[in-house]
């Protein structure tokens, strides 16, 4: 089973434009079954067995001991946080350049996102820009694996241990990405994915805690259910969330979970064409190719260039659009935004917003389809 691509809009000449998706979710045969086996069991809310099989696989691949399901990406994000006793006379530490889900959760906290550089190598949080930003109220550091790229996390994990920081990994775009061998999420105390409909494996909404600390993912399980105290029901030791996956959700992520490597694989082919085939682009310099770290092997969730001469980025996507092609701008800066910052310059960050570009990259696109982008890119920047 594959999707139906719709192909809403027209051409000049009227005809139907064949679309070109930035990214799609990649569903089959066995997502199906075990979403209609657990409609069939009669448990598609929050206790069915999927839920604690997902939970066990997806932590299993990461290599981290226990796995707690959530209902989305940035829930998962406000459960690590508030379980690590996250309030409001914190500091945390995000970079700048990323998803707004990252600062959306510190402040759900009361604490206080403070905006750090990116590095102009690999876009992700500058260790090196890191200590700088730690005062006497920096509690946690949240290093976020941009488009699919590992941060420097020895780095990282050193200023957090010199300064006694929490790590909380945002790998919501890493999935099976390694840093120097070990996999993308398995550094903090707590890491959290999403696995929302644009990602390489995807439950629709949901997302996951992970975490080796049998007493935070306790405490995660405990918040996760309205702070329900497990052995005596209707009782409440806290405040808790209704944030639980569910479990038609999880069926399609134990599904999706067995596919991971596979998804990768088609990843990196996709990868792998677009460098060779834009690298007269770079050497001509119209594009910036991203060029993965030695100790990085990323997960390719989105290949993404920066544009550096012929027509403007948002022009660039405007035309490639009326050709049927979807990108993307990058992430802009949140420190620019008035719900967060005011006051800051954080130049990489700024630049990488500014230029960077987001081309199709789901799993299911064709050769044929990655050669109509290469040349829609080659003749509108030359």
């Amino acid at each position: 089973m594959t999707q139906k691509r719709l192909n809403s809009d027209e051409s000049d000449d009227g005809g139907p434009i064949k679309r070109i998706p930035i990214a799609e979710p990649c569903l089959g045969a066995a997502e199906l079954d075990n979403v209609t086996k657990a409609v069939e069991s009669g448990w598609i809310s929050s206790a069915g067995s999927f839920v604690a099989e997902f939970e066990e696989a997806f932590s299993r691949y990461c290599g981290v001991e226990f796995g707690v399901a959530t209902s989305s990406g940035t829930t998962a994000l406000h459960l690590a946080l508030v379980a690590l006793g996250i309030h409001e006379d914190h500091e945390v530490l995000v970079p700048s350049l990323t998803f707004a889900a990252t600062a959306n959760a510190v402040v759900y906290t009361g604490a206080k996102p403070v905006f750090v550089d990116s590095h102009s190598d690999y876009w992700c949080l500058d260790p090196e820009k890191l200590e700088d930003a730690v005062t006497g109220r920096t509690r946690a550091v949240i290093p976020v694996h941009l488009y699919g790229h590992p941060c420097d996390m020895d780095a990282i994990l050193s200023i957090a241990e010199k300064h006694g920081l929490l790590v909380i990994e945002d790998a919501a775009e890493a999935h099976g990405a390694d840093y120097k061998g070990r996999k993308a999420g398995s550094f903090g105390r707590i890491s959290c994915f999403s696995f929302y409909g644009n990602k390489i494996i995807t439950t629709g909404e949901g997302g996951m805690c992970l975490t080796s600390d049998v007493a935070v993912a306790e405490r995660m399980r405990i918040l996760r259910d309205h702070g329900m105290a497990p052995n005596r029901r209707y009782w409440h030791d806290m405040v808790g969330f209704n944030y639980r996956m569910t479990n038609l959700q999880a069926a399609i992520g134990v599904a999706q979970v067995a596919r991971l490597d596979e998804f990768l694989v088609q990843k990196r082919s996709i990868w792998q064409y677009y460098s060779a085939n834009l690298a007269d682009l770079e050497e001509d310099g119209l594009l910036a190719l991203p060029h993965p770290q030695p100790w990085a092997a990323q997960s390719y969730w989105l290949y993404t260039v920066l544009i550096r001469g012929g027509i403007g980025r948002d022009e660039l996507i405007k035309s490639l659009a009326n050709r049927g092609i979807e990108t993307r701008p990058a992430f802009q800066p949140l420190h620019l935004m008035s719900p967060y910052g005011g006051g800051q310059v954080l130049p990489i960050a700024e630049e990488l917003a500014r230029t960077g570009l987001s081309l199709p990259s789901s799993i299911q696109l064709s050769e044929e389809e990655l050669a109509v982008v290469v040349d829609g890119l080659r003749s509108l920047l030359y």
